[in-house]
């Protein structure tokens, strides 16, 4: 049997145990209409872990597969009026927060994370576009720093948003345990952005590194992988799996998705993360 085969068998036996219980799991997310990452990518991630996805959204982007062009952060009130109105109907079990446009959403989000202590937050820190396009405003990253890092069941930085989020560290060791120092429990730094042979990611636990993961390097470059990971972390965690096979489990769902990618456009391959589910067709 195929890796990808026994991870769609595996993701089966998964979905059909947990049917009766589907977690909710608010993401905080820019719109991309082309449909590569942000909300969308969230939405099929979590749909793939048998989460149900409340996607409140933060800003509105006008970009492609190459690039995010330009890009509209929404009133922080109405963003925390999206989330009021869910959280006061439905039980989530579980935040991710991906794009927030500008340091006023951090603070809006920082607030409503407040009333909710014990709900695990995967924070994925999308400070730039791959190609270096700024998504937030210049005080975006110290609010990270401030005010969501300490709130962090777990960080999901590439290596360019840790060195941004430590920029006082001198190696993604030191990164990692900058914001463990800030008060995130764990960090999990991936590695695509290095130019190395394999893809190395690492999660950090306590100030030491608790886990190595090693990945066959794609040859493509994709739009919204770090997306992928971080909402199918997400999700895992509101179905209570402990943190070590979460993470294991969302590598192993987000390489098959790049894996699986395809090129509607003339720019990055996007993943395939509904590919489990015509893999059983």
């Amino acid at each position: 049997m195929k890796p990808s085969e026994r991870l769609c068998a595996q993701r089966a036996c998964v979905i059909i145990c947990r049917m009766k219980h589907i977690p909710v799991v608010m993401t905080f997310a820019g719109h991309d209409p082309g449909g590569g990452a942000g909300i969308q990518a969230d939405i099929e991630a979590l749909a793939s872990q048998g989460c149900h996805a409340a996607p409140v959204l933060t800003a509105l982007t006008v970009q492609d597969s190459h690039d995010v062009y330009e890009f509209l952060a929404l009133d922080p009130e109405h963003v925390r009026r999206q989330a009021r109105a869910v959280l006061e109907d439905m039980p989530v079990a579980a935040f991710k927060t991906g794009m927030l446009g500008n340091s006023d959403i951090a603070e809006v989000i920082h607030a409503i994370l407040q009333d909710y202590p014990d709900v695990p937050l995967v924070l994925d820190p999308v400070l730039a576009s791959g190609n270096a396009t700024e998504l937030g405003d210049s005080g975006l990253p110290d609010s990270i720093r401030q005010l969501l890092l300490p709130r962090a069941t777990v960080v999901t930085p590439n290596s360019p948003e840790a060195r941004r989020l430590a920029p006082e560290a001198d190696t993604l060791d030191a990164c990692a345990c900058a914001m463990l120092d800030r008060g995130a429990q764990y960090v999990l730094v991936t590695g695509t952005h290095e130019r190395t042979r394999h893809v190395d990611n690492t999660l950090y636990h306590g100030h030491e590194r608790l886990e190595s993961f090693r990945w066959d390097r794609l040859p493509h470059s994709y739009h919204g992988s770090g997306c992928t990971l971080a909402a199918s972390l997400a999700g895992l965690l509101a179905h209570g799996v402990d943190m070590l096979e979460a993470c294991h489990e969302a590598q192993r769902y987000t390489w098959e998705a790049l894996s699986q990618g395809y090129r509607p456009g003339m720019g990055q391959h996007l993943p395939d993360r509904l590919f489990w589910s015509r893999e059983q067709d």
